[in-house]
C-alpha cells in the first residue's frame, strides 16, 4: 500500500511547481508584477525575474490551463524518466526559456507562465517513452513538433490567447522544448524495466 508520504515524494516536482504558482496567484496583481519576467527590471539587476516569471500567470484561467497541462504531462510521462532527470529538465527548460527570451527576443517587455517549461517536460517525456520502446509516444511527439512548427511559421494556435486571457509567446514554447531535448540528449537512458 502506498503511503501519503510516498505519494507526495513521487509527485513532488509537479506539486512544488503548482504550489509556488498558486501562492503567487494568491498574491494577486502585486505579486505578479513583482515576479514576472520584465526586461527593464532584469536590466536593473532583478535577475530572479528570469525564473520567477515562469511561475507567475496572467490570471486564474491561465494558471489553471498551465496546471492542467502539468498534470497531463506528469500523468502521461512520470515514469518515462528518472526523478533526477525531471528535475534537471525543469531547471534547463526554465533556463533556456529565460535566456532565449532575454537574448533572442529583445522586443519582449514582459512574460509570465509555465508553458515554455511545460513544452520542455512534454518533449523530454515523449522521447523518454520512445527510448523505452513505447512507439505510441511517436504520435504525441509528432503532434508537439507540428504545433511548434505551426507556432513558428503562423503564430499561436487559434483560441489559445483567449483561453489564457492574454498574449501567447510562442518562442517560449520552442526554447523550453529545446531545453528538454538538450537534457535528454546529455543524460543516460533510463533503465526501462517494468515492475
Amino acid at each position: 500500500m502506498t503511503t501519503t508520504v510516498e505519494l507526495l515524494k513521487r509527485h513532488s516536482l509537479p506539486l512544488i511547481l503548482a504550489l509556488i504558482s498558486l501562492l503567487i496567484a494568491l498574491g494577486g496583481d502585486e505579486a505578479r508584477q513583482w515576479l514576472r519576467y520584465d526586461r527593464a527590471m532584469i536590466d536593473q539587476g532583478e535577475v530572479w525575474r528570469l525564473y520567477s516569471g515562469q511561475l507567475a500567470h496572467l490570471g486564474l484561467s491561465h494558471l489553471l490551463l498551465n496546471l492542467a497541462g502539468l498534470a497531463l504531462i506528469w500523468g502521461l510521462y512520470r515514469d518515462a524518466l528518472e526523478v533526477w532527470q525531471w528535475v534537471l529538465i525543469t531547471i534547463m527548460s526554465a533556463f533556456t526559456v529565460a535566456i532565449g527570451l532575454y537574448s533572442l527576443n529583445p522586443e519582449l517587455d514582459w512574460y509570465v507562465g509555465l508553458s515554455g517549461l511545460l513544452h520542455g517536460l512534454f518533449v523530454a517525456g515523449a522521447l523518454g517513452g520512445i527510448l523505452c520502446g513505447d512507439r505510441r509516444e511517436m504520435i504525441l511527439l509528432a503532434a508537439i513538433v507540428a504545433k511548434l512548427i505551426w507556432e513558428q511559421s503562423v503564430g499561436a494556435l487559434p483560441g489559445t490567447a483567449e483561453m489564457a486571457d492574454g498574449p501567447v509567446i510562442v518562442d517560449a514554447h520552442l526554447y523550453g522544448a529545446i531545453g528538454g531535448l538538450v537534457v535528454l540528449a546529455m543524460t543516460p537512458k533510463k533503465s526501462c524495466d517494468t515492475d
